[in-house]
């Protein structure tokens, strides 16, 4: 995907086998961080909006990492998708769904992963237009077999499963035919943000953009 060519949420999960959702407490990592996750192969970043710093840290990576393509995760409201697109976040995900969500991304033109873990959640994203959809929590809502599961009455859905995923089973999730790509925190261990070791998380980084999908 050329990196002016309009986004889509399917470009955000079939750019690399794992997106990485980031947690920051300070702007001064949001850079070095980007560059190390890009120079590792991982260039779709989630940072959350757990942090009062986080609409900061987008701000910062959209304009001084232009490899890299800022998304905002943790997005519960309207409001947090308006603001995430104007700290220049190009891509959303959600924790969960509503239709007030999907409806403010949607007239963003901010492609958006939802959240969903039921059948249900999954049917009303659909019939909102979406198609590339997050499962979280994954391991807490029934892991593998449920996405086996799922494969069935929604074989039209791509997932990106997010919530205990780790190096250790990513491959098994990545080996689904529903499952473009997992979401996880392992590759921006909070302890090397913390202590600045950027080679740390470009090391991460490259082994998790060379898993197998």
């Amino acid at each position: 995907m050329a990196m002016n060519e309009k986004l889509t949420a399917l470009d955000v999960m079939r750019d690399a086998p794992v997106i990485p959702v980031i947690v920051l407490n300070d702007v001064k990592d949001a850079v070095p961080l980007a560059r190390a996750l890009v120079a590792g192969g991982i260039r779709m970043l989630e940072v959350t909006l757990r942090t009062p710093q986080a609409l900061q840290c987008i701000e910062a990576i959209a304009k001084d990492v232009p490899e890299a393509v800022a998304g905002a995760g943790t997005i519960r409201s309207a409001a947090d998708a308006q603001a995430s697109a104007l700290a220049g976040a190009k891509f959303g995900v959600s924790p969960g769904y509503t239709r007030a969500v999907g409806k403010a991304c949607h007239d963003l033109g901010l492609p958006l992963l939802p959240g969903v873990a039921t059948g249900s959640e999954i049917m009303t994203a659909q019939e909102d237009g979406y198609t590339q959809l997050k499962f979280f929590p994954a391991l807490q809502a029934g892991g593998l077999p449920m996405l086996k599961a799922w494969q069935g009455p929604f074989g039209d859905v791509t997932f990106c499963p997010t919530g205990g995923i780790h190096a250790g089973n990513a491959a098994e999730f990545l080996a689904l035919s529903n499952v473009a790509c997992v979401g996880g925190s392992w590759i921006v261990p909070t302890d090397a943000i913390r202590d600045g070791d950027w080679a740390r998380i470009e090391q991460l980084a490259r082994a998790a953009s060379q898993l197998p999908r």
